[in-house]
Order: C-alpha cells, then sequence, then structure tokens
C-alpha cells in the first residue's frame, strides 16, 4: 500500500468523467488499498479515484459506523432531503451548505466484482452522494447554497 497525491482545484482531471472499472484485477486491489491508506493519513470521510488522478468509477467511504468500497456505483433509490456543511480533501480549507437526499439506495461492485445494493441515510448517505458525484466530476461547490468561503 501506498498513500497518493490528492489533488487540489483547479486540476481538470477533478471535472472529467470516469469510466466504469471492467477489470477487477491486482490493480483494482492496488488502487482502493492506496486510496484507503491516503483516505485514512488525509483523516477523511471518502475519497474518489479521480481525487488521485485515476479516471475510474471508484471510490471509498469510512465514517463511524461504516466502511465500503464502490465500484462504479449508480443510485438507484431516493428519499427525503437534508442539508448540511460539506468540505473535500480536493477544496481544502473551504466548506459550503449542500443538500443531499436523505436516504438512498444505491448499487455498486465490491473489489472482487461482487454487486450488491446498499441502502444508506443521514451522513453516510451524504458521503456517498458526494463521493459519486465526484465520478461524473461534480464537486460539492458546484451544488453549494451557500459557502463560509467565497473565493470559488
Amino acid at each position: 500500500m501506498a498513500k497518493r497525491k490528492i489533488i487540489q482545484i483547479p486540476d481538470e482531471l477533478l471535472r472529467k468523467k470516469c469510466r466504469e472499472v471492467e477489470k477487477f484485477d491486482d490493480r483494482l486491489f492496488e488502487l482502493l488499498d492506496d486510496m484507503k491508506e491516503t483516505l485514512i493519513a488525509a483523516d477523511g470521510v471518502g475519497l474518489a479515484a479521480p481525487q488521485v488522478a485515476v479516471l475510474k468509477r471508484v471510490c471509498i467511504i469510512m465514517t463511524d459506523d461504516l466502511f465500503l468500497e464502490a465500484v462504479n456505483p449508480k443510485i438507484i433509490a431516493q428519499s427525503g432531503s437534508q442539508k448540511g456543511i460539506e468540505g473535500c480533501l480536493s477544496v481544502k480549507g473551504r466548506s459550503g451548505e449542500v443538500v443531499r437526499p436523505l436516504q438512498i439506495t444505491f448499487e455498486a461492485y465490491d473489489r472482487n466484482g461482487n454487486k450488491y445494493t446498499k441502502t444508506v441515510e443521514g451522513f453516510n448517505a451524504r458521503a456517498c452522494c458526494h463521493e459519486f458525484d465526484h465520478l461524473d466530476g461534480v464537486l460539492y461547490i458546484d451544488k453549494c447554497n451557500s459557502k463560509e468561503d467565497e473565493n470559488y
């Protein structure tokens, strides 16, 4: 495992749509392991592959009560609404208020290519939505209702 560099705005890679993962192999295992180490070192909640300059549909989420690796995730249902302050490891020193679904159900694959479906709510739903957005080149600052730092 190795800690990777987290790229920062305005790096154009953060705005690109990621490719679907087709091979579930040692390179994917290495990417996921490196992303976990990087996320722990950065003291973050989630990390998407484009944040470490890899344009693949891969992200990880680590909250107090959830750890997941999501490969090719796709939201299939959502309900409710929540508003909260978000930040991002690729947008250091800034935060803003974002409206997200209160609950989501998504499909994804694990590192071994096994498909799964998961329902999460509250903060975990917020974290998943935030990371899934990264895979389409969308940053939380694109969805902010208000910003603590107006220098976007």
